[in-house]
């Protein structure tokens, strides 16, 4: 694509409908001349080579200026993605730190995210993402002229910051060993994975996962002039049959059962994108749903969205883009089926557990803002048969469940029939692996109880850590379920929770505070102190962080006592401006993973 037009000598206006290019009287002289140049609103996303041709009657002189890259402007009232308060477009575009929410909706882990856009050799990355797009190899005119629109864009680039059809960025990975790449849960930002990305030409970066994905998406996202925001979504349904109902099976002892296509993410995270919707009505437009996670396919490819959020609340499931995959994500009824002899025994419906929570970075804060009534309107109660069982029971976990401590567990029972009951209550524990699928049980519990007519007892169970220190570490999903089966009647009742596993603090402490300068070398100082209730075999304690450190560096220690300190001091020297994020893990020999986990913002100035 090329363009050519003429610098007209006037004051007159630039017309924001075509380039456009201006000479003022005031600033032409005899050795130089500044020509101010003006770019249509809906101008194409891209490098542009700029040459300047000088005609005179006789004869024509050509030269190359140079290059500039054009984005989308959120500050310009006219452009797609126009953003009318200061405030947001400080937050969700030139921000380069965001906030990530994981864990569990009743135990949210927060960890810092540096989005890095204005690190060396980032722009041009993005830029070379949409260069090697399918879109582009195929038809480079119809790319370029359709890049003027953020609809495309982020169609585009979400594909591909996977790589399931293309050459995208990230390699998606749930299960098994990471030793021939990253694990999700290394990586604190995203110019790493994209300058590993550019370096390897264009092969993919192993591992992400959803957070991962989202955050790099948002990462090209602003680079590129959109707005955009990380979402987490607390327990977030994958309907792969687009019904809206999640089927989970368990067995008459509670344990789990991997029967189901379907799933339930303890948290999945997602980008919102700010754009209008020309192709859809001004009722349309916002934040806009865009999940670059291969999870389904739209369109025959892995990506998803852009889905108005506004479309998911007020369901109008066939608005597009991938509406009832997102509906569902966030709003999906749950039925929990107890399976005995391949036959169905009981059967629960939870209308509420999806999506109870769905949180993103508050404006200027490191809090959580709840974008739930954003997502979800009120749904009709459900029908007398679904409630008209005389047996309930809930399950409940006590305190914050942590690394190397007894997990305590309250069972409620009521008996609402006017008759006494003999029951039997089972409980299950089981690993919940980032796949969904579970592992087996490392848990049960299994006794007989007596409850009165209108009787509520409350049963306490404790899971010993010495039966599961060697099983969870930090960040692990435990899935814990009861049935209780009336002996007499044979009815059965089920309640689950999925919880995450909480960890023993690791201390980042750094010389003068946590703002630094560029190119200075500082010290920090890292440790981890051993609050288990015994002495913890070849511990290691590691640090690194990207643009700080050009090296991993560890601490070990044969034998850590009880009480005992395991530290490691290191000297970090900043190599660019921006937001930066340090990285300590701690793992012994008694445990198969890392048993805890510290992300520490460092910002970084100019000197």
């Amino acid at each position: 694509m090329s363009e050519k037009f003429q610098a007209q000598f006037s004051g007159n206006q630039f017309n924001p409908e075509k380039w456009s290019a201006r000479i003022f009287s005031d600033e032409l002289t005899l050795q130089s001349v500044t020509i101010h140049i003006c770019s249509p609103v809906l101008s194409s996303v891209g490098l542009y080579n700029l040459q300047l041709h000088i005609m005179t009657t006789s004869s024509r002189r050509s030269f190359a200026v140079g290059s500039f890259v054009l984005l989308c402007n959120p500050w310009l009232k006219d452009d797609p993605v126009y953003m009318p308060l200061n405030a947001q477009i400080q937050e969700y575009i030139t921000s380069d730190y965001g906030v990530l929410f994981m864990g569990s909706h009743s135990n949210v882990r927060r960890r810092p995210w540096s989005f890095g856009q204005y690190e060396p050799g980032v722009l041009e990355a993005c830029l070379e993402l949409l260069q090697v797009s399918p879109q582009h190899l195929s038809d480079k005119n119809r790319d370029y002229y359709r890049r003027a629109d953020p609809i495309y864009l982020s169609r585009v680039i979400c594909a591909m910051v996977n790589c399931n059809d293309d050459l995208g960025i990230l390699m998606g990975k749930w299960s098994g060993s990471y030793k021939d790449g990253v694990r999700p849960t290394d990586w604190s930002g995203s110019a790493d994975i994209l300058h590993r990305w550019v370096s390897s030409n264009c092969n993919p970066v192993r591992y992400g996962q959803c957070w991962v994905f989202a955050s790099v998406l948002c990462t090209v996202m602003r680079v590129l002039g959109i707005p955009s925001r990380v979402v987490t979504v607390f327990n977030a349904a994958h309907d792969t049959d687009g019904n809206t109902t999640i089927e989970e099976y368990y067995s008459s002892t509670g344990e789990k059962l991997n029967m189901s296509k379907d799933s339930i993410w303890n948290f999945h995270v997602w980008l919102e994108c700010w754009m209008r919707r020309p192709d859809l009505g001004p009722e349309f437009d916002g934040w806009q749903v865009v999940d670059p996670t291969p999870q389904e396919t739209s369109g025959g490819i892995y990506r998803c969205g852009p889905c108005p959020v506004v479309a998911v609340q007020q369901h109008y499931l066939s608005t597009r883009y991938d509406t009832p995959f997102i509906y569902a994500s966030v709003d999906a009824d749950i039925v929990r089926l107890i399976l005995r002899n391949g036959q169905v025994v009981g059967r629960k419906v939870d209308t509420e557990g999806v999506g109870q929570l769905i949180y993103t970075k508050s404006i200027g804060s490191d809090k959580p803002e709840n974008l739930a009534q954003s997502y979800k309107s009120k749904k009709i109660a459900m029908s007398p048969e679904e409630a008209s069982s005389d047996l309930e029971v809930s399950l409940n976990i006590d305190g914050e469940p942590t690394v190397g401590e007894n997990i305590a567990i309250c069972v409620t029972v009521t008996n609402w029939s006017s008759s006494p009951r003999v029951l039997m209550e089972h409980l299950d524990a089981q690993l919940r692996e980032l796949n969904s699928n579970v592992q087996n049980s490392f848990w049960k519990e299994h006794k007989q109880v007596h409850i009165q007519p209108g009787d509520v007892l409350k049963l306490h169970h404790t899971i010993p850590s010495s039966e599961h220190e060697s099983v969870l570490a930090d960040d692990d999903i435990v899935n814990v379920a009861v049935v209780i089966k009336d002996v007499n009647t044979k009815e059965r009742v089920l309640d689950a929770q999925e919880f995450s596993m909480s960890s023993p603090q690791i201390t980042i402490e750094i010389e003068g505070g946590d703002s630094i300068e560029i190119r200075k070398e500082y010290t920090a100082q890292v440790s981890f102190i051993n609050t288990f209730q015994k002495t913890l075999n070849g511990a290691v304690l590691t640090v690194e962080g990207f643009g700080l450190l050009e090296d991993k560096q560890d601490a070990r220690l044969t034998l850590l006592k009880q009480g005992d300190k395991i530290e490691k001091k290191v000297s970090i020297t900043a190599t660019s401006p921006g937001t930066k994020v340090l990285i300590a893990t701690f793992s012994h020999s008694n445990s198969p993973n890392v048993v805890s986990r510290c992300f520490h913002k460092v910002s970084v100035t100019r000197q």
